[in-house]
């Protein structure tokens, strides 16, 4: 349950010095939030790019900017110059470096937990309900109504999906560019946030389908990995229009909970051995 809670970054509870950084980080406990500041000369590609062994950054950024201009570069080409008193979001897939001789001091949500962790440390192997989304006939609705428009219709899902993650406690670890994978440590919330994020889509325009799974799996910095997220992924392969599918292991959890489900059927899914049963939401007993 949330809790009232504060807590200062003069007493943090986790401290990470870093090439030309220094991050102190708070825990409120799921969500991480961490104080940076970034030195004049620092650069991801040349700073922290050897420590993930990727390309460019593979972490998604949401903060706000104290001082200081950090220049930001997507692998797409877009650019943008981030300066004091502003909130950010930078997507994953990019550089970045400091500009100036000013430090780029910032506060940071979404990518405390993950700054400047070794991507193949070790890994926190836990028990999750994994939920993926995305949207229907994606291709054939970019192809109809064009780019800009398919951007201004992809910000407005982006942002009613995420406001219904942060509703029932999903932490968002992917973006699939137009889906999200979330993990949650309740069947329930998981479940719940399905349904709600296919009525917020269907408020925007579009059409969502979720997929969703329980079992082990291994976070590892950023990322989450494991069979389970696998078979999430496959499950939501046969999730229809509107539709929040489960898989039974999921199914078995809520039992004795109010939420009705329909046979969906038995599937051998891609990559997986055996025939799996699936089942489809239909509703509640309380009418949600």
């Amino acid at each position: 349950m949330p809790r009232l809670q504060a807590k200062r970054f003069a007493a943090p509870d986790e401290i990470r010095v870093l090439p030309r950084a220094h991050v102190d980080i708070v825990t409120l406990d799921e969500v991480s939030v961490g104080l940076a500041r970034w030195e004049p000369g620092w650069r991801w590609s040349t700073d922290l790019g050897p420590q993930t062994g990727t390309a460019s950054c593979p972490v998604r950024h949401l903060g706000y900017a104290i001082s200081g201009r950090l220049h930001v570069e997507l692998d797409d080409g877009q650019t943008l110059d981030i300066e004091g008193d502003s909130v950010f979001e930078i997507p994953a897939g990019h550089d970045a470096w400091v500009v100036g001789s000013e430090p780029f001091v910032t506060v940071e949500w979404t990518s405390a937990g993950a700054v400047g962790v070794d991507p193949e440390g070790p890994a926190e192997r836990l028990l999750a309900t994994v939920l993926f989304t995305d949207i229907v006939d994606s291709t054939a609705t970019l192809e109809r109504i064009g780019d800009a428009a398919w951007r201004t219709l992809l910000t407005a899902h982006n942002a009613a999906l995420r406001e219904q993650m942060n509703r029932f406690r999903g932490r968002e670890k992917a973006t699939t560019g137009d889906g999200f994978l979330a993990v949650f440590d309740s069947a329930s919330r998981a479940v719940g946030c399905g349904a709600a994020m296919v009525r917020a889509a269907e408020n925007v325009g579009v059409a969502i389908r979720v997929g969703i799974h329980t079992g082990e799996v291994a976070l590892v910095g950023p990322d989450v990995r494991g069979v389970a997220v696998h078979t999430a992924a496959r499950v939501l392969s046969r999730a229809g229009p509107g539709e929040v599918v489960v898989s039974a292991t999921t199914r078995d959890l809520l039992e004795g909970s109010d939420y009705a489900f329909a046979d969906a059927g038995s599937h051998e899914l891609k990559g997986l051995s055996g025939v799996r049963s699936l089942h489809r939401l239909v509703g509640r007993a309380s009418g949600g």
